[in-house]
């Protein structure tokens, strides 16, 4: 996994590539997890995939985003607790159900 720290105007911010590993993709069940781990943070999260945006903290931005199988995603998280929430949120996708 790959981590990038984010440069801005007293911003603290964190970036990491992740995988999608589940044979499903990132369906409902994941998303939804996902969704509440991220809500836990006062951080802006965000997930790339190809040209979409989506807000991490909402189970139907995530499931817009339609990422299959061996999807790489781009995780960004801004704010004062963006560290653990990326670091949180990370380990996430190393688990069965991403």
């Amino acid at each position: 996994m790959d981590g990038k720290a984010l440069s801005g105007e007293g911003a603290q911010g964190v970036s990491k590539t992740v995988f999608v590993h589940n044979e499903l993709g990132l369906h409902a069940r994941p998303a939804a997890k996902l969704a509440q781990a991220a809500q836990q943070y006062q951080s802006q999260i965000t997930l790339e995939y190809d040209d979409m945006v989506a807000d991490a903290k909402s189970i139907l931005d995530i499931l817009s985003l339609a990422a299959g199988r061996g999807a790489s995603l781009t995780l960004r998280c801004t704010g004062e607790d963006a560290g653990k929430a990326a670091e949180s949120l990370e380990a996430l996708f190393g688990g069965e159900m991403f």
